[in-house]
């Protein structure tokens, strides 16, 4: 039996980077909750992140679920006393 290929769509996802107090960074993509990954300096972080969103979602496609799209964002500074 002819195994058949699985054509993948090109998906793109906001991801934050938080710095971190050791100069390494955190990352999270809003759309894809409980990703969390980090790297030891910016490029590495964004490789990192590449790397766990493709993982994260061939699991979904593992599990048979749906895949999630982009979901809008914000990013809204607040000033408060403290």
């Amino acid at each position: 039996m002819k195994s058949r290929k699985i054509s993948k769509k090109v998906r793109s996802y906001t991801a934050f980077f938080e710095r971190n107090t050791n100069g390494s960074y955190t990352v999270t993509v809003p759309s894809l909750p409980g990703l969390v990954t980090e790297g030891k300096d910016i490029e590495d972080a964004r490789l990192m992140a590449e790397e766990a969103v493709k993982c994260y979602l061939d699991g979904m496609v593992k599990d048979h679920e749906v895949i999630p799209e982009e979901t809008e964002t914000a990013q809204i500074r607040i000033t408060v006393k403290a």
